[in-house]
């Protein structure tokens, strides 16, 4: 019996806010905003599968790296997917090589780290990339394609490492384009 005054307690308490809110006394929850249409949710596609339907230099991130909220869950991300392991806590070299300095392997826009990282060095020249720049490389770059959980992660991770770039300004995202 208690039960079942206590349930029928919480519906008219709802019943009643619904009514305040309804002649302005007090506000509903706003609805959470709706992604753009045509937009696509990062947090629901693996990296895999956004590869896979991207054509070639189009995939971009959506973060920027001055988004310190964003920085401070790619550095979790980094860690936890154990990318420390090899490339020191933030990314400043360890057994392999550094990836916040100005020497990009493959390229430094984000496409082609996107596609690095989770095809890996050996698939991504099969995919037709070449060696543009020269570090010390102790092996290839495995795939992770099927290890992070989301594009989503892999763009926070990638928004991470560019926060803590600390080459040559004009090559942060690459080789700068000719004019």
């Amino acid at each position: 019996m208690r039960r079942a005054l206590s349930i029928i307690s919480v519906f008219a308490g709802f019943a009643a806010l619904g009514t305040l809110a309804s002649i302005g006394l007090v506000r509903a929850a706003a609805p959470a905003p709706a992604a753009p249409a045509g937009s696509t949710d990062y947090t629901k596609v693996s990296p895999l599968d956004l590869v896979k339907q991207t054509p070639k230099g189009k995939i971009q991130d959506p973060y920027k790296d001055t988004q310190a909220d964003i920085v401070a869950q790619g550095e979790t991300l980094f860690r936890s997917y154990s990318c420390s392991g090899c490339h020191g806590g933030t990314g400043g070299g360890g057994m392999c090589p550094p990836v916040t300095n100005d020497t990009w392997v493959y390229g430094g826009d984000d496409d082609t780290l996107f596609r690095l990282v989770t095809l890996g060095s050996d698939e991504l020249q099969k995919d037709g990339y070449s060696r543009t720049g020269r570090e010390n490389v102790v092996g290839p770059m495995p795939p992770f394609g099927s290890i992070v959980k989301s594009s989503d992660d892999l763009f926070k991770i990638i928004t991470f490492i560019r926060a803590h770039y600390d080459g040559d300004p004009a090559y942060k995202y690459g080789a700068p384009k000719n004019p």
